[in-house]
């Protein structure tokens, strides 16, 4: 009878629905949207130097992607239930820490944070691959964009406002949120996934899976698109306000042109129809190409501020439309055996464009002004935009006599 009363996407069945990724995609991109604005100017008013920020950025970011790929490693020796738990909870140690408000609690702040997103992250998506049927891979991203929209695009503006009221105020909100994150997780008794069973031998070396990797070509690639979207995000979000500061138009444009583009993640059924009609390689190679010529554009135009704001708007359209499919690819390459190991070589894509963005724009701006941090970014899109032709033709295609999708 009491079941009767709990919501029925949280409700436990022997297959987890896709509804129920979904929520946990919503209430951790709560999380991390309450922050994403925030979190740089409480480390910046610590240190009080850019290049110290950009320095404390570079090494958490190693930090992070050392931990990512050891996630699978640890998943050995403690089950995946509890290593999503600590996830959740690296996550309230992190809001604990910023409140404290010293330099280096903050620090310690960005990185328990960086910690958690990728432990999360690597758990997350092996709990995908264990029950979301490969044909239901898109539909079951399509829904995770839709229940994150809202917080993605109402956050970035929702965290600075609520810092204005009271400082330590969005990191109590994000605690909150993280709560829920947890409760939910509990709720839906995902438990520690399918279990696969191994042939006996000895315990695989926590980065030997590095090489089964390389050695797969689909995998590299869906890897490499990765990589290049975060990148965009990382200029969207990092040097589009910095660019409007230095072009005098204001403070708020970077964080209003974030929202409006996180509200496109509400078209992501229609994108996900867009695939089911023609193909996933179509619909890849296509963002790539208007990420390629709008962030080229934004480049090019910078003597018009305006018109580089509203090529990067309109080449975030291509970004969302890599967050709907970008991943397919490579979740549709992944063989069963290997879940946990490739979804921590995938989360490092986080990191590795969390690394890889700074660098190449402190080169850039060697020579150049902050918008040849964006024709550089339009001509990382053309290697990917040319990756992406190699893909098959009829990857995620419905084959009428299987039923299935090509793979």
């Amino acid at each position: 009878m009491a079941n009767k009363y709990i919501p029925l996407m949280l409700r436990h069945s022997s297959t987890p629905r896709i509804e129920a990724f979904a929520l946990l995609a919503g209430l951790e991109a709560a999380v991390r949207g309450t922050l994403i604005s925030v979190m740089p100017l409480v480390v910046y008013e610590a240190v009080k130097d850019a290049a110290i920020v950009s320095r404390i950025y570079f090494l958490v970011g190693i930090a992070s992607l050392i931990w990512g790929l050891m996630v699978p490693w640890a998943t050995r020796h403690v089950p995946r239930r509890w290593m999503y738990t600590f996830g959740t909870m690296l996550y309230l140690l992190s809001m604990g820490l910023a409140i404290h408000g010293e330099t280096t609690a903050v620090t310690m702040a960005l990185l328990s944070a960086a910690l958690a997103t990728a432990t999360c992250f690597v758990c997350f998506n092996a709990y995908v691959l264990d029950y979301v049927a490969r044909a239901d891979l898109g539909r079951t991203q399509s829904l995770q964009m839709v229940y994150a929209a809202t917080p993605w695009a109402v956050g970035p503006l929702f965290g600075v406002w609520l810092r204005d009221l009271w400082g330590p105020l969005p990191f109590v909100v994000a605690a909150l949120f993280a709560v829920l994150l947890l409760a939910a997780f509990w709720v839906l008794r995902l438990g520690n996934g399918k279990q696969i069973q191994r042939a006996k031998g000895p315990t695989v070396n926590p980065l030997a899976y590095l090489g089964r990797f390389f050695r797969q070509p689909r995998l590299i690639a869906g890897w490499l698109f990765a990589v290049l979207r975060s990148c965009g995000w990382w200029v969207y979000v990092v040097y589009l306000p910095i660019f409007c500061l230095e072009a005098g138009l204001g403070d708020k444009v970077g964080g209003v042109a974030l929202s409006m583009s996180n509200t496109l993640l509400f078209i992501t059924p229609l994108l996900l129809r867009l695939v089911q009609r023609t193909s996933v390689r179509f619909a890849v190679r296509g963002a790539f190409a208007v990420c390629m010529v709008m962030f080229t554009l934004a480049g090019v135009l910078s003597g018009w501020p305006w018109m580089t704001v509203l090529c990067l708007m309109a080449g975030s359209f291509g970004l969302v439309m890599l967050d709907a499919v970008g991943g397919l690819p490579f979740m549709m390459s992944v063989k069963p055996s290997e879940r946990v190991e490739m979804a921590a070589v995938y989360s490092s894509f986080r990191d590795v464009s969390g690394i890889l963005t700074p660098g190449a724009a402190w080169a850039v701006l060697l020579v150049a002004p902050l918008a040849g941090v964006f024709a550089a970014s339009g001509a990382g899109f053309v290697v990917a935009w040319l990756v992406a032709g190699q893909l098959h033709a009829r990857l995620g295609v419905t084959r009428p006599s299987r039923g299935g999708v090509q793979a």
